[in-house]
């Protein structure tokens, strides 16, 4: 008797799940980014405005995000998911009036105020563990990352086009659409959950809380997301004055932008492969890491212009994508599935607070030491990073496989009782499903740890 493995791929509905969800993302990603290229160039045009003032508009949306991604979250556990993912956008779309309508800073603050309370990344990510079976979630949440960074892409390369075509209030009425288009990709495109998932949330938070908070590799995922976001907000408080003083007005920033970030993305590319095929993951997280501090150094070193501005981005961008893509992953493979809501939850609060300190931080100490002062502040916080990076632990991803073993069906009640005691015991496998009636089991396990023979004689 021999059995076969079968390895098994989402089904139709979980993809549209992935897609539509991931689209949602993208369309609040490029919200969002657009203004971080132009905040500092154009937004100086607006009454009242001062460097600080400016970073604290840029980073006002993370204070607000952090605030409410927990509660958000929470809450979707009790009334459903899509409804408050809808109540985010429509509260972004009512931010990003206010702030197409700012006649003074004062008021552009608030309008970045509002768009951050609408805080629906966690319950984004809940929806789509919701749509996705166990075995596929890590494979989805990669994907959703890769989306963000190629919104991020997208977004710094349009930004400056925009601001210079519409101005700078075009950003926000483009956010706004954008966020409007979402709302009927979420009713009309992404599936209604098959259950209910309020039984997730059973008044345990402070426990599951607690559980996660005392995990240090997921500590050193949240305080990475922290630093990484951080550390381009207030980046690019300095990076669109530089490259004015370098010689490049505004309405060519968007022209440097373009091969940055396509170049950035194709040479990510190579080192996301690597580090799966080759079982490289840590060795190329901290590479990245480092990366980004080297470009800070440089900075700091480096005279000014645009040629020079330009090249620098582009290994910092190489770098920011594939972080930016591979930490969500990453925290998926860490996190037992029971709290997984309360870890995307606390992932996402340091996400977004990183962007918050940025932005304030970065205005404040430009204001105070000029570009310097920040390239030093960024580059400290990433040697810290890049140190506890060297210590991360990265397990395999989950995968999912289905085991036949043809044979007569009298046996079929003893054969399904040690065939998932026998697999059970195997290193790597997380979950069994036995279908006694065809003689096979659903088996999901830990790539590269499972032994594919021993689970040939486990199935006999």
């Amino acid at each position: 008797m021999s059995s076969q493995i079968a390895k098994e791929t989402m089904n139709a509905g979980e993809k549209r799940a992935l897609v539509g969800l991931a689209s949602l993302y993208a369309f609040r990603m490029i919200g969002l980014f657009m203004v971080l290229p132009v905040m500092m160039t154009y937004g100086m045009a607006i009454d009242g405005a001062t460097a600080a003032l400016l970073g604290l508009a840029l980073g006002a949306y993370g204070i607000t995000q952090s605030l409410f991604q927990i509660p958000l979250g929470w809450l979707s556990d009790r009334i459903g998911r899509k409804p408050v993912i809808a109540g985010g956008l429509l509260m972004f779309a009512f931010g990003s009036l206010i702030a197409a309508t700012a006649d003074n800073v004062n008021v552009l603050i608030i309008g970045r105020v509002l768009q951050g309370s609408g805080a629906i990344a966690s319950s984004t990510m809940a929806l789509l563990t919701d749509l996705t079976r166990e075995q596929f979630r890590t494979q989805a949440l990669a994907a959703v990352g890769i989306t963000i960074g190629l919104s991020f892409t997208l977004s710094m390369m349009i930004g400056p086009w925009i601001a210079t075509v519409w101005g700078f209030s075009g950003i926000f009425w483009l956010s706004g659409l954008l966020s409007i288009f979402g709302l009927a990709v979420l009713f009309w495109f992404v599936p209604n959950p098959t259950q209910d998932s309020s039984h997730l949330a059973n008044g345990h938070f402070f426990r599951d809380a607690a559980r996660v908070l005392r995990n240090p590799d997921l500590l050193r995922l949240d305080f990475g997301i922290f630093v990484l976001h951080m550390g381009l907000m207030a980046t690019f408080i300095v990076v669109p004055i530089s490259l004015l003083s370098g010689g490049l007005s505004e309405q060519y920033h968007g022209w440097l932008y373009v091969p940055v970030m396509i170049v950035a993305f194709l040479m990510m590319v190579p080192f996301m492969i690597i580090a799966e095929k080759k079982k490289l993951l840590v060795q190329v997280f901290s590479a990245a890491v480092a990366l980004m501090l080297v470009v800070q150094v440089a900075f700091y070193f480096a005279p000014a212009g645009w040629v020079i501005t330009g090249l620098l981005l582009t290994v910092y961008f190489m770098a920011f994508n594939y972080l930016e893509a591979a930490m969500p992953s990453l925290l998926s493979r860490l996190v037992p599935k029971e709290v997984k809501g309360t870890a995307m939850g606390v992932f996402n609060t340091a996400q977004f607070m990183g962007a918050a300190i940025g932005g304030v931080i970065g205005g404040t100490l430009y204001q105070s030491f000029g570009a310097q002062g920040v390239y030093v502040a960024t580059g400290l916080i990433l040697a810290l990073w890049l140190w506890l990076s060297l210590r991360q632990q990265i397990p395999g991803s989950i995968l999912s496989a289905r085991v036949t073993a043809p044979g007569s069906e009298q046996d079929g009640v003893s054969w399904a009782a040690r065939v998932s005691e026998s697999l059970l015991q195997l290193d790597g496998v997380e979950q069994v499903e036995i279908e006694s009636e065809h003689r096979a089991a659903r088996i999901s396990y830990r790539s590269g740890v499972l032994d594919e023979y021993a689970v040939r004689r486990a199935a006999k």
